[in-house]
């Protein structure tokens, strides 16, 4: 078998001579297509390292960051790269074009992406009928997180509608929802971190999750994804939150508004969210933050700069029970979701 680090070494020249949004919108549904076809394998098996979390079992602990996949148009062809959980979205209740373009850099002197996207996607009725057409989710092939988010033109004060909204539409096809008010692209998004917005935001989501348990008889989790860019007074006033209303896990982290690791960079000034290496420290940061306040009542998702086994091993010795990537994926190609899998195995059985 030719490995999938070799066929994407020949493969990202070419990608990356397009304009990077360009260059999403055809490898994506080129990996559909292949997978449709029977021809899109591309790391082998995946890698069996069982983790209970949250009550769900992950096959193994690493997962595809939400973004890369707003619609869950491409949730098989994904599924083939040997992750043990998929995130996909952010969805929000109407379609929205999201940001002017362009809206998407590479800056590969830093290993790193700025984007400023702005929750482009086609709606939540669209969004559902996707995830119920993918073979994943009908054989349930492995873990399925959906990310859910607030339209641009809905006012800060309304967003917990949208986010409500969004829970009862996805709540029933979910193995975890993600509720995502760190993107830095959506006006006045960041501001539901703070402490009373963030309060009455999760005493509504609980409260409708518990309901939807009910209805549905299952209990699907729900995770706050947070940003990097929060001080350690911001830490313990989320995790308080998270604690209090009995949030099931938090995502550590969105991408950083911070630019001093890509200053005087080609495009290092652009607006958006930088994601990719230099935001691994960042992250951290915020997770060992969490960490010290949660201890083991809440587990985190950890997500930012993974760049390989030893990046992964890291993200968790810091405090994550998972972890996610997402830009690493686009400049270290497919192998990398084995090499992190196969390094926290490794981990896993020597403790």
């Amino acid at each position: 078998m030719i490995s999938p680090s070799f066929l994407y070494t020949l493969a990202r020249p070419i990608l990356f001579s397009m304009e990077p949004e360009k260059a999403h919108h055809f490898a994506l549904p080129a990996l559909q297509a292949m997978t449709g076809l029977g021809l899109g394998k591309l790391t082998g098996s995946r890698i069996d390292d069982p983790r209970e979390v949250m009550g769900i079992r992950f096959p193994n602990a690493v997962g595809l960051a939400a973004g890369l996949d707003k619609d869950g148009a491409y949730i098989d062809g994904l599924a083939t790269m040997g992750f043990g959980f998929i995130e996909v979205g952010t969805v929000t209740p109407r379609a929205q074009p999201g940001n002017p373009l362009p809206r998407m850099f590479r800056l590969p002197q830093a290993d790193a992406i700025i984007n400023r996207m702005g929750f482009n996607n086609g709606g939540v009725d669209a969004f559902v009928r996707n995830v119920q057409s993918s073979r994943y989710y009908q054989e349930k092939q492995g873990v399925l997180g959906l990310n859910i988010g607030k339209n641009a033109d809905t006012p800060i004060e309304r967003a917990a509608d949208d986010y409500l909204h969004c829970l009862e539409k996805v709540y029933p096809y979910a193995d975890y929802v993600t509720v995502n008010i760190s993107s830095p692209n959506t006006k006045n998004l960041r501001q539901l971190q703070g402490a009373s917005e963030l309060d009455d935001l999760l005493s509504r989501l609980k409260k409708a999750q518990l309901r939807l348990a009910d209805q549905h008889k299952n209990y699907v989790p729900v995770t706050l994804k947070i940003a990097p860019d929060i001080d350690s007074e911001q830490i313990k006033n989320i995790a308080d939150a998270l604690l209090r209303h009995g949030i099931d896990g938090v995502i550590a982290t969105n991408t950083t508004i911070t630019r001093d690791a890509v200053a005087g960079l080609p495009h290092g000034e652009e607006t958006g969210g930088l994601s990719g290496k230099p935001v691994f420290e960042l992250s951290n940061r915020v997770v060992r933050g969490l960490k010290q306040e949660l201890g083991n009542a809440i587990p985190i998702i950890g997500a930012g700069g993974i760049f390989s086994g030893d990046d992964a091993i890291t993200k968790t010795e810091a405090g994550a029970s998972l972890v996610q990537v997402y830009s690493g994926l686009i400049y270290q190609g497919p192998g990398l979701v084995r090499d992190c899998a196969t390094a926290l195995r490794r981990r896993h059985q020597s403790r």
